[in-house]
């Protein structure tokens, strides 16, 4: 059995048709393909936070942490979806995409990777950052000089387009999929942190509701941008949308902080504070099937194989 502290280091991501698990060394993730077989890819995992002392400190870390994360989520997300549908018809390329195979060659995977963060970012800041900002400041004639007020409701309104965001993509067929095989995923690793045996059975039987879940990341960045906005405030529409760019690595690297102490912390105040994630997570995670379960068993089993074991 791995050491329990290790076990905590542990995360991971749903996928298409699959789970991806994570340490700090190593990825391993497993897909179901057309043929009800498990196709597992697994690779090191070198941080880009190893590479200098800076990208260590409190703050950075958490951007830079955030970064690598999306980096390959969007990559494996491409893979897996390649590994779910590996017998569908492919429709033919068009000139376009010819054209960027040829000027690019074997980086065009790569090349895709940072367009569609750069693109997942702009919409996840003009979504939940900008959006709120603009509309909160249509209150401007009824706050006035109590610009505090207008950075509670701001906040209000940030925390309700987010919930009702996973509320409408939750209705799709294909995303419900993807939130059993997170659901699954959270019950595989509350199972391990439980010292339990990773049986299919026993992983059914735990929760699929865990602390250290992003969907709590997003929520503590909601709450904590609106305790950072109360205090850094103006009644300027242009100067407010501007901080709330340029201060959303430092909302993501103190939510890094938070949730990553509350992850390693079983007091009752961080049970406290945890509570709103939980309750989201009711609807980011669904109750997987055992096939399902199986799929994150076989990925997390892939994981534990680099990780010390205690006599």
């Amino acid at each position: 059995m791995a050491d329990a502290k290790v076990c905590q280091m542990i995360g991971g991501q749903a996928v298409i048709e699959g789970v991806m698990m994570r340490s700090k060394t190593c990825y391993a993730m497993a897909v179901r393909n057309p043929a009800n077989g498990i196709v597992v890819v697994k690779n090191a995992l070198a941080s880009t936070a190893g590479r200098s002392k800076i990208y260590s400190l409190p703050i950075i870390r958490g951007v830079v942490a955030l970064v690598d994360s999306m980096k390959l989520g969007i990559k494996l997300m491409t893979k897996s979806a390649d590994i779910a549908m590996e017998d569908a018809v492919k429709e033919p390329q068009t000139k376009f995409e010819k054209w960027l195979e040829a000027k690019l060659g074997d980086r065009l995977a790569d090349v895709m990777v940072v367009v569609s963060m750069v693109i997942a970012l702009v919409m996840g800041v003009g979504l939940f950052m900008l959006l709120p900002a603009v509309i909160a400041s249509f209150t401007n004639p009824i706050i006035g000089e109590h610009t505090w007020a207008l950075g509670v409701f701001e906040g209000v309104l940030r925390i309700g387009i987010l919930v009702a965001y996973i509320a409408l993509i939750s209705r799709l067929k294909d995303i419900k999929r993807v939130f059993q095989y997170h659901g699954a995923e959270h019950k595989c690793i509350n199972c391990l942190e439980s010292s339990r045996e990773l049986t299919v059975e026993n992983v059914m039987d735990c929760s699929r509701l865990h602390k250290r879940c992003g969907t709590s990341f997003l929520l503590f960045v909601m709450i904590i941008s609106m305790a950072v906005f109360f205090f850094v405030r103006t009644d300027v529409v242009v100067l407010r949308l501007a901080m709330r760019i340029v201060l959303v690595p430092v909302i993501a690297g103190l939510s890094y902080e938070v949730i990553r102490w509350a992850g390693r912390s079983d007091s009752r105040f961080v049970k406290l504070v945890s509570v709103p994630g939980m309750w989201l997570q009711h609807m980011t995670t669904k109750e997987p099937d055992p096939e399902q379960v199986e799929v994150a068993i076989t990925a997390l089993n892939e994981v534990l194989e680099d990780l010390p074991v205690v006599a």
